[in-house]
């Protein structure tokens, strides 16, 4: 993320602001309630109640679906609020304003405005011996509080973990938008797809828009029943609206979609992977569903802007050329195995060093096995979280799936990235992917915004 974002005068405010929210309890141990959230917005008036909303979960692409959704809305006119998660470099990312990330002035004014409801919740739920206020919990409240200080005209609010007891469930989606569903935070939300699915099915509100993207049968049925239960309308991707075609472009794809109320040909999308169109499909849909109910066509100029406007950062992300270096977030197998699919179809590599670090609850034997076939070799180290799994231990795996002669151990980042570099210059068709673990992305970032990568 460009310093160009955030002037120095600010900056100092605004890094106070997440060393704060850094003192409270971590995501890694979300509450399962929303009780506590809901207690701190309404003493703060409930903000999340003065602009409508678009809400997304599911477990690979809600990030980039929320984002391609917020861009069409913002290319209509609409002032956008957007609340993503997690952050690459710095926190103003998640909070993002009509298209920006939150300056560090505003995003200090506004946690001060707040700070005095947030200690009276924290006050009251260490009384009833509950842990105060978590860092995402918090966040939520600032990211409402944020919004309606801009204000903004709509919303798309990405669901932190789950759905049901996630501190952004306190809102009421006119929309909710479900990305593809699979195995993830098990220990969380259920050994289960159903059992995953019935939680996030949690952020259906009576009456709501459901857009869904194509899921397993067992997911589409807890879904269903949701709606059902809510007297909500469901639409979803295959029956009632469909990626029709996608084809490799300089610089990303050409998608055709048949939306829920019009058809939408060759447009351009700039990010890579078959994935991402798919991602658009859902994101047409559910802009369909805000602004026409479903049953008005999106104007196609406008349309071509919001997609070609689009961006998914650390997803397939370039961050440096001569060597090519490339970011993604993926961080579970059936995100891995999207960003093997994209590698194999839209780029022409012979070879690839994949530069790995994944974290303790993750299954790192899945995302290795599904990285392998596009590794030519892997570079083994670990982010600045906590949560990294030790060097030593996932060299030990990737050696057990890979072989010996094609793991590499590298105490930090830095170093496993100069050595991937230096690996990747002797030939012309060779890269360098980082993936694994999110925070290994955003650290990577940082490196190459402090380096001379020859980025454009």
């Amino acid at each position: 993320m460009s310093d160009d974002y955030f002037p120095d005068e600010f900056r100092d405010a605004g890094d106070a602001v997440f060393a704060a929210l850094l003192d409270r309890v971590g995501e890694s141990a979300p509450q399962p309630r929303l009780q506590a959230t809901r207690r701190a917005v309404e003493l703060l008036g409930d903000p999340q109640s003065s602009y409508p909303i678009i809400h997304v979960t599911g477990t690979n692409g809600k990030t980039s679906t929320s984002r391609i959704i917020e861009s069409i809305l913002r290319a209509y006119g609409l002032r956008t609020g957007l609340l993503v998660s997690p952050h690459l470099v710095r926190l103003n990312e998640r909070i993002v304003i009509d298209g920006a990330p939150i300056s560090d002035e505003a995003l200090a004014a506004n946690w001060a405005d707040i700070q005095p409801y947030l200690t009276m919740v924290d006050a009251e739920l260490e009384t009833a011996g509950e842990v105060p206020l978590t860092f995402f919990e918090a966040l939520t409240v600032l990211a409402f509080a944020c919004f309606a200080d801009a204000p903004v005209d709509v919303v798309v609010l990405e669901v932190g973990m789950g759905g049901e007891w996630d501190s952004t469930n306190v809102a009421d989606g006119q929309v909710a938008v479900f990305t593809p569903i699979a195995l993830d935070h098990t220990k969380r939300l259920g050994s289960t797809v159903t059992e995953i699915a019935r939680t996030k099915s949690g952020i259906i509100k009576p009456a709501a828009a459901v857009v869904t993207a194509a899921q397993t049968p067992e997911v589409l049925a807890e879904l269903s029943r949701a709606a059902e239960l809510t007297e909500s309308t469901l639409v979803g991707e295959g029956a009632d609206f469909a990626l029709l075609a996608s084809h490799v472009a300089v610089g990303g794809q050409l998608i055709s979609v048949r939306g829920i109320a019009g058809t939408y040909s060759e447009l351009f999308l700039p990010l890579y992977g078959t994935h991402q169109a798919q991602n658009a499909a859902v994101a047409i849909a559910a802009v369909e569903s805000f602004l026409g109910a479903g049953s008005q066509a999106l104007v196609e100029d406008i349309l071509v802007e919001g997609l070609a406007t689009a961006t998914s950062p650390g997803r397939l992300q370039l961050v440096g050329i001569e060597p090519t270096v490339l970011v993604d977030a993926a961080h579970n197998p059936h995100g891995a195995l999207a960003l093997t699919a994209a590698l194999q179809s839209y780029f022409d590599f012979d070879e690839i060093t994949v530069v790995v670090g994944i974290l303790e609850d993750k299954d790192a034997a899945g995302i290795i096995e599904a990285l392998r076939p596009v590794a030519t070799r892997f570079h083994v180290t670990q982010s600045h979280s906590e949560r990294a799994i030790p060097v030593d231990d996932l060299a030990d795996l990737v050696d057990e799936i890979a072989g010996s002669s094609a793991t590499f151990r590298y105490g930090d980042l830095a170093q496993a990235l100069d050595a991937a570099r230096g690996w990747a210059q002797d030939e012309p068709k060779r890269a360098v992917l980082v993936a694994g673990s999110i925070t290994l992305v955003g650290d990577a970032v940082a490196l190459a915004d402090s380096g001379d990568w020859m980025t454009p």
